[in-house]
């Protein structure tokens, strides 16, 4: 075992990739020092088991000898298991193009992550791409496979994404997931919402179910916050299924109906941002699955309750002021003044295309620019996927020829220009 041991190797010596294309050197750190002490915790072990047979175990049992090395060998299996997490996520990075447009992403979940306040410290966050058509998130101190926490947020992206319309939406809904475990979001909302709908007030059903789904709709409202409109037009890109779908709900399902949540995404974006899109993009919506009697009365009845307490859930979430966010609420935590519809109309205007403005600004406001652009129609889908391609990669070069400047709390642009020109 120790010699098989020996033969894990940090991931360092095992992945080739280009330089653009590694993580940060925040997560390369995290990832290696959580690695390399599961290893150094398994020799210990060995060696504890090894002093143990030519000490007391002389006089245990085969059993009682046996299954101490079962133990062991149960726990080299884990060790290899968090091997195996880390590889399968930094193995993309050697695929040409893929690798810096991950290492890109990982630039942008880092900076959707960060607020304009810090109210916490940002974990690593890397990135990577995988079948299937949902994007997910393994949280940074989550449990991994076999125990032990993340040291890094695990971002999985769909591969069919890449590059293009809803793929920085899904990006900033899954760190919208870590900011809100990082925040302890979802325990004081549901308290709230608890309470909210167990005082014998109308319309307790439909309470039930905002709280039920809160922890997907706190991580659409962070999307939302950091994107803009390009969250809703991507989330709307994402959930356009047939009508089945789109109105099916799973009482087990922490996801609001597809129906109700693209709604309810346009009722955010008008409380944060206030603009007539908002109400368009709603009623384009309700065009393309139009309420009629196809449908059961009973599920009629369900949605109707929930478009009825829409507008005061959405203030009502806005305006909670959990404990962590030290006295503001959650309107003032998460929105930005520069991802308003016309700051980021105007900056659009004031780029007029040009690469150089679009990469000296924060990744997420980049980000949110070109989505409200191609909302009004003012880029094509072809010019949006060619400009986020070439954006991504810039910044993971920039990423890999600064000192990590992306870590830091506030965007450095000037800095960072500098050192790659």
């Amino acid at each position: 075992m120790l010699t098989r041991l020996a033969r894990v190797r940090p991931l360092a010596l095992h992945e080739t990739m280009l330089p653009a294309a590694m993580p940060s050197t925040l997560a390369q750190a995290a990832i290696e020092g959580y690695l390399a002490e599961g290893r150094r915790e398994l020799r210990t072990r060995i060696g504890a088991y090894r002093a143990w047979l030519h000490g007391p175990g002389r006089q245990a049992t085969p059993q009682q000898a046996h299954q101490r090395l079962v133990f062991l060998r149960l726990r080299f299996n884990v060790v290899l298991s968090h091997f195996d997490v880390f590889s399968d996520v930094l193995t993309q990075r050697s695929e040409h193009d893929t690798g810096p447009w991950l290492a890109g992403l990982d630039v942008v979940a880092a900076d959707a992550l960060a607020l304009d306040r810090a109210y916490f410290e940002r974990p690593a966050v890397v990135c990577y791409l995988d079948r299937g058509h949902g994007a997910a998130i393994r949280r940074a101190r989550a449990r991994l496979p076999g125990g032990g926490e993340s040291p890094v947020a695990i971002v999985r992206i769909p591969r069919e994404r890449m590059v293009g319309t809803g793929i920085t939406s899904s990006l900033a809904h899954e760190v919208g997931h870590q900011g809100a475990a990082l925040l302890d979001l979802i325990n004081a909302l549901r308290t709230a919402l608890h309470a909210r709908h167990a005082n014998g007030r109308t319309e307790a059903a439909a309470w039930n179910l905002w709280e039920r789904w809160v922890s997907e709709i706190v991580a659409d409202l962070w999307s939302v916050a950091r994107i803009g409109v390009g969250s809703t037009t991507g989330l709307m890109a994402i959930v356009s299924l047939p009508r089945a779908f789109v109105f099916r709900m799973n009482p087990e399902d922490p996801h609001p109906m597809s129906w109700i949540r693209v709604r309810l995404s346009c009722a955010m974006g008008a409380a944060l941002y206030p603009d007539p899109q908002w109400t368009l993009l709603s009623e384009m919506w309700a065009a393309f699955y139009p309420l009629d009697d196809n449908l059961p009365s009973s599920q009629r009845n369900v949605i109707a309750a929930l478009e009825a307490t829409m507008p005061e859930f959405a203030r009502f979430l806005l305006d909670q002021r959990p404990p962590a966010l030290a006295g503001e609420s959650l309107f003032e935590a998460l929105r930005s003044d520069d991802r308003a519809p016309a700051q980021l109309r105007a900056r659009h205007r004031a780029w007029r295309d040009s690469f150089p403005a679009m990469r000296a600004a924060r990744p997420s406001l980049t980000c949110a620019v070109l989505g409200q652009a191609r909302a009004d129609g003012s880029i094509t889908p072809e010019r949006e996927s060619r400009r986020l391609a070439d954006l991504l990669t810039y910044w993971a070069l920039r990423q890999a020829l600064t000192t990590n400047e992306f870590s830091h709390d506030r965007w450095r642009p000037d800095r960072a220009v500098a050192a790659v020109s």
